[in-house]
């Protein structure tokens, strides 16, 4: 039987997607998401608003556990705006339709405390979705997995058919950019590869 392995960090987060990519490089997390009020501000740029909501999230963990403590946002952005997740089917048909056979972007913020304080960066990828027609919308809707993905849609499930291509990070578009989030726990002083080397 394996011994249970000690978390090394705090995810401020309930996305199984960033706690599955914490895994993949050896990074157990103590998992506690916290709720805080997301409204863009008026005038606030996207990656304004994607590293703002890392660094709060990360900072209201922070408060109740001893471990560093990541917190991580991700916005899909069409022409400059914010797509948040779909209210109700009409609205993840609207979003859908809106970036069938364009290219968008995929902000994602990190933000990380400990020994070296807040520290946080923002990784924006590109994303083209080809022609998707009322039909595949319909259908992908009644799958139940746009339901809770920004921009309606997620690259790692059924949706990767819709995807055309990629410029950037691809762990960033599912929830965390792996190549600088390792970056930021070498600087707080955190062990990447730790159930892999141990």
């Amino acid at each position: 039987m394996t011994p249970a392995r000690q978390p090394l960090v705090c995810l401020a987060s309930a996305s199984p997607r960033r706690r599955d990519l914490l895994l993949s490089i050896g990074v157990d997390a103590d998992i506690r998401p916290c709720d805080i009020d997301e409204t863009p501000k008026p005038n606030e740029s996207p990656g304004d608003y994607v590293v703002r909501l890392a660094v709060e999230k990360a900072l209201a963990a922070d408060a109740l556990t001893p471990l560093p403590t990541l917190g991580s946002d991700t916005a899909v952005v069409l022409d400059g705006h914010i797509l948040g997740k779909p209210r109700d089917q009409a609205h993840g048909a609207e979003m859908l339709a809106a970036l069938s056979g364009r290219r968008h972007e995929v902000l994602t913020a990190v933000a990380l405390t400990g020994p070296a304080g807040v520290l946080a960066c923002c990784v924006t990828t590109q994303v083209r979705l080809g022609e998707i027609n009322d039909e595949q919308i319909a259908a992908y809707w009644q799958t139940g997995e746009p339901l809770d993905k920004a921009g309606g849609y997620a690259i790692q499930g059924l949706a990767s058919v819709f995807v055309a291509s990629i410029e950037g990070s691809y762990s960033a578009v599912v929830g965390l950019p792996l190549y600088e989030t390792a970056a930021l726990l070498s600087q707080q002083g955190v062990p990447i590869w730790n159930n892999v080397l141990s």
